[in-house]
């Protein structure tokens, strides 16, 4: 069996109860998920014996701006058994902007997900320390969601002084 039917069929075996759409693009594997379940299903595929997940490279969002569920959570996350790349992706609508944590699946993912509040205004709940990690903590705005002028607000954040 293929790894991408391997895994297809260990998450649908794991979680029945779980919706899961599985896409492929450029012989990549994605699969999108509620993300009341992110945090489960990410400590499965870290722990699977036949799987091993066992990096998180990246964590990152999409402002999707006009959609209902306005933001999608991307995890890249890699086997290096299986020399394999999965990308695992949440929904995340604007009025309840957050998401659960996965720095207890994988440590990397500790700056990752604080740049993603940081740049998108994403909260990952019982991240150890959530808070901005480019702009300054009192700056109100998040600048690569798709409403955030392409040339900042002038006056939103004091340039220093000479």
């Amino acid at each position: 069996m293929e790894l991408k039917e391997l895994i297809q069929q260990k998450l649908k075996e794991k979680f029945p109860e779980t919706e899961f759409e599985f896409s492929e693009f450029r012989d990549e594997l994605s699969v999108k998920l509620n993300k009341k379940n992110i945090l489960a299903v990410c400590m499965f595929l870290k722990e699977d014996s036949d799987l091993e997940f066992v990096l998180c490279e990246d964590i990152t969002a999409v402002d999707w701006a006009s959609r209902k569920n306005r933001f999608t959570v991307a995890y890249h996350i890699f086997s290096i058994k299986n020399k394999f790349r999965l990308v695992v992706k949440a929904d995340v609508d604007e009025n309840d902007c957050n998401i659960d944590s996965v720095t207890s699946v994988w440590k990397t993912s500790n700056w990752q997900e604080r740049e993603c509040y940081d740049m998108y205004g994403i909260k990952f709940n019982h991240h150890p320390d959530m808070r901005r990690i480019y702009m300054p903590e009192e700056f109100e705005y998040y600048p690569l969601r798709k409403d955030f002028p392409l040339m900042g607000i002038p006056g939103s954040l004091p340039l220093p002084k000479k």
